[in-house]
């Protein structure tokens, strides 16, 4: 079976059973976000101490994030 048919049976699937096959493939894939480099964080940190970039607060960033989605 190619992966064309199978996403075409996927996509015929009641919606409660797409949800449910999403679920289980999302559960398969590595978590987003957690293989962070050292140099990555350091490259941050220098651009936050340069003043290249502007850290945000968490208020901050909710807000921002809240007025993106129109909330």
């Amino acid at each position: 079976m190619t992966l064309s048919q199978i996403q075409q049976e996927a996509i015929a699937l009641p919606e409660r059973q797409r949800v449910d096959l999403l679920r289980t493939l999302l559960d398969t894939l590595p978590p987003a976000g957690i293989d962070i480099s050292d140099q990555e964080v350091t490259a941050r940190e220098q651009e936050m101490d340069s003043g290249v970039v502007e850290p945000l607060s968490h208020e901050e960033f909710v807000r921002r994030v809240q007025a993106e989605r129109g909330k």
